[in-house]
C-alpha cells in the first residue's frame, strides 16, 4: 500500500472530503493537498497551452499524485497523476451499460464522456452513455449550499432512472457530486469517484 499521496483540487471543500475518507479506510496515510481554484476558472473556456504546461509541470514534480478535478483530469493524467474518475469509469463500463452520466459543469462533459468511452473499449463493449446535464444546480455548490446541491442531484437522477429502465448504473462525473449517492433511491448503483480513486491511489481493494 502507498502511504502518501499528493492530491490536486480545484475546490477547497475536497480537502475535507478526502481527509475523512482516508481516516476511515487508511488511518495514518499522509495526504498533501494542493488547492488551485484558478485552474478550474481558467479551464472553463478551454485549456490553453499556458494552463496545460502549468498543470503538467506542477503535477510532474509531485509523487503519487491524484487529481480530483474532472475538467483538468486529462492534463493531470498526462503528467502521471491518477484521474479521480478513472476507477469509477472502469467500474461503470464493467456493467455493460447504458450508463447514466450526471454532470454539473459543461467543461466536465467531454472529458468524462471520453474517459467512459475508453473504459468501455477496454472491456470490449460498445459505449452506451446517456448524459444527464445538471448545470443549473452548480450555483448551489458554488455558494456553499452543499446539502441542497446533493439532494437535488439525487432527485433528478431518480427521475431519469425511472424514465430509462435499461440503465445499468449511474456515474456522478464530479467529486463535488459524491454526496448525492447517499440521497438517491434509484434501483441501480450510483457510483461516485472520491473513495474509489483514493482506494486505487493507495493500492487498496476497490469496494
Amino acid at each position: 500500500m502507498t502511504d502518501d499521496l499528493t492530491l490536486f483540487h480545484t475546490a477547497s471543500v475536497h480537502r475535507t472530503t478526502f481527509t475523512k475518507i482516508a481516516a476511515r479506510i487508511a488511518p495514518g496515510v499522509q495526504l498533501t493537498h494542493v488547492v488551485r481554484p484558478d485552474w478550474l476558472e481558467r479551464a472553463q473556456g478551454g485549456i490553453d497551452a499556458t494552463l496545460s504546461t502549468e498543470i503538467q509541470r506542477l503535477i510532474a514534480q509531485s509523487p503519487n499524485a491524484l487529481c480530483s478535478c474532472t475538467t483538468i483530469g486529462e492534463e493531470a493524467a498526462l503528467a502521471g497523476a491518477l484521474r479521480i474518475d478513472q476507477p469509477m469509469m472502469d467500474l461503470a463500463a464493467s456493467t455493460g451499460g447504458p450508463v447514466l452520466m450526471a454532470y454539473c459543469l459543461d467543461s466536465t462533459l467531454e472529458p468524462s464522456r471520453a474517459l467512459l468511452t475508453q473504459a468501455f473499449t477496454a472491456v470490449g463493449k460498445p459505449a452506451v452513455i446517456q448524459p444527464l446535464p445538471l448545470t443549473d444546480l452548480w450555483p448551489l455548490f458554488a455558494s456553499g449550499q452543499t446539502d441542497q446541491f446533493a439532494q437535488q442531484i439525487a432527485q433528478r437522477i431518480d427521475a431519469a432512472v425511472e424514465q430509462h429502465p435499461t440503465i445499468t448504473c449511474v456515474v456522478l462525473a464530479q467529486a463535488s457530486m459524491a454526496a448525492a449517492a447517499q440521497h438517491t433511491t434509484a434501483n441501480v448503483g450510483v457510483l461516485s469517484s472520491p473513495e474509489l480513486a483514493l482506494r486505487a491511489g493507495l493500492g487498496l481493494p476497490l469496494k
